[in-house]
């Protein structure tokens, strides 16, 4: 039981690429704190894709280490998210949940997934859904502050990562990364606040800025990148303006973005 619990809370951690349950643990009850809920559906969406990939045999030693929870971790909060919690949602988290580990086990096999499982599986459901118009996505504007806040936009844009808009959630989240590994959290936060200083300068949407919606992804960016030599920041830095244009041009078409420009931005930095 233990080992399972360590299990699923590694999955939590894997978000922000953290094979560490102590760290899956912090970012878990930052969720708890913003929303119990979310918190619920994070669980089982981790629960049942890890089950998942134990009953389709994959590999344990991924599966111990996490790397099928957390594509299931955010499926379940993004669905909470945009449907709400009913019953077609409850059955989406379960069919989207398997697909996130039938996708996982298939792409990392050519190059790495990351988040890539989850936007796809969960692309394809929000489709299914709108199309047959079964169940209406939930209106997720918030009414905010229009005045710039450069620490509120950081905090924010960490718990943005897992659609929790709340500072103290954000900075759960930096303190989750810090206790793995203090280099990877500074990492992280140089992401934050070049995009948003990015953001700022080419006078994209301020409500959009203060709610990390062009952080998230240059975090992610940040801490997929991360090694240890030099030119590290080279590719972070290009990594990061690139996360935030395609932010910005999904936005514009109207299209939900969800961790994408971080999977592109970064696929497109290891191919080069």
């Amino acid at each position: 039981m233990k080992d399972f619990i360590k299990i699923i809370l590694r999955g939590v951690g894997q978000v922000m690429f953290q094979n560490n349950a102590i760290s899956g643990f912090i970012f878990l009850s930052g969720i708890f704190y913003n929303s119990w809920i979310m918190g619920i559906f994070a669980i089982l969406g981790n629960l049942i894709s890890t089950f998942f990939a134990y009953l389709f045999g994959y590999d344990k030693n991924d599966i111990q280490n996490g790397l099928y929870g957390f594509n299931g971790t955010l499926v379940g909060i993004s669905l909470f998210f945009y449907f709400g919690f009913n019953y077609i949602s409850i059955i989406a988290l379960i069919f989207t949940s398997i697909l996130s580990s039938v996708f996982m086990h298939e792409i990392k096999k050519r190059f790495p997934a990351f988040t890539s499982p989850f936007v796809f599986s969960v692309w394809i459901i929000i489709f299914i859904l709108s199309f047959f118009n079964i169940s209406p996505l939930l209106n997720t504007n918030i009414i905010d502050n229009i005045s710039f806040d450069l620490f509120k936009s950081i905090s924010i844009g960490f718990g943005q990562v897992m659609f929790q808009n709340n500072m103290i959630t954000g900075l759960l989240f930096i303190f989750g990364i810090f206790i793995n590994s203090k280099k990877i959290a500074l990492y992280a936060i140089y992401g934050a606040i070049l995009s948003t200083l990015i953001s700022i300068i080419f006078s994209f949407d301020i409500l959009m800025i203060n709610l990390g919606i062009f952080s998230y992804n240059a975090i992610l960016c940040s801490i997929a990148l991360a090694n240890n030599q030099k030119r590290d920041y080279i590719f972070i830095t290009v990594a990061i303006i690139l996360s935030v244009f395609i932010t910005y041009l999904f936005n514009q078409i109207s299209l939900i973005a969800l961790t994408a420009p971080f999977v592109i931005s970064t696929w497109f930095i290891l191919y080069i």
